[in-house]
């Protein structure tokens, strides 16, 4: 369970790494010391009419440092991202964290992993990449442009899968496993909902141990709110209803607890 806590944190550093893709470091106080992999954070907008706060998946921690890396895709003109993308070294910004459940390392200790990625939900395996104690094989899916590929190759076998074929397996992520002849002991996934259901009936079918997060809209980050419900397997002791909030109890959730 995470210890959240809310700071007025400093731009490190920011630079554009893909076509509307922003990789941002953030000198914190003490949320890098608490963060593990698979958390997210909240940041707020200087923007009086944006009251809710925009939550982004954690890519790096750098603990020695007390910093974290955030990589997240601009949405659209004058939206909380844009705003974020304007942020250059120095400049503030109030930020929520860590927030949610991460990935559980220890289940995949010494096992054959697949670390997988999709679109945004790239830049959070990163970390687990970095961190996870596993022989890892890492299939990252991407529409056309690639982005962090090459700082996941150094972790392990990297597999990528682009929809236009422009690099690795045309194709989405199952492909560029059924392509390659890959197995996995354990998988561990991110991605949007489509690519999660396949890999969640993948795994069912191969009877694999599978962690998969969530990306839901979100509005509050910490439970309260009710936005970011998904279905439930068993009845969730705080709505009593089969729902599971994406923020408080995920966003990394055992596939066979979740409907997708």
């Amino acid at each position: 369970m995470s210890c959240k806590r809310k700071e007025t944190t400093v731009v490190v550093s920011q630079e554009c790494i893909a076509q509307n893709i922003y990789s941002m470091w953030i000198q914190t106080q003490e949320i890098a010391s608490a963060a593990v992999p698979g958390q997210f954070i909240s940041l707020y907008t200087k923007d009086g009419s944006k009251l809710l706060p925009r939550p982004i998946s954690i890519c790096e921690i750098d603990k020695k440092k007390k910093q974290l890396r955030i990589v997240y895709r601009v949405t659209g003109a004058d939206t909380g991202t844009e705003q974020f993308s304007r942020l250059t070294s120095g400049d503030g910004i109030d930020i929520l964290g860590p927030l949610g459940n991460g990935f559980p390392l220890e289940a995949g200790t010494g096992k054959k992993a697949f670390l997988i990625g999709g679109g945004i939900g790239v830049p959070p395996m990163l970390e687990l990449a970095k961190q996870l104690d596993a022989d890892k094989q890492i299939i990252m899916g991407y529409r056309s442009e690639q982005f962090l590929a090459d700082e996941f190759d150094q972790y392990g076998t990297l597999y990528v899968a682009t929809e236009d074929g422009c690099a690795g397996t045309k194709g989405n992520v199952m492909d560029a496993i059924e392509e390659n002849h890959l197995e996995a002991d354990i998988i561990y996934a991110c991605g949007p909902a489509p690519m999660l259901r396949a890999i969640k009936r993948f795994a069912e079918e191969k009877n694999i141990v599978c962690y998969i997060s969530m990306e839901e809209r979100m509005a509050c980050g910490i439970g309260a709110c009710l936005a970011c419900v998904c279905r439930s397997k068993e009845v969730d002791s705080h709505s009593n209803v089969h729902n599971k909030r994406v923020c408080k109890d995920g966003p990394v959730f055992l596939s066979t607890e979740v409907e997708i």
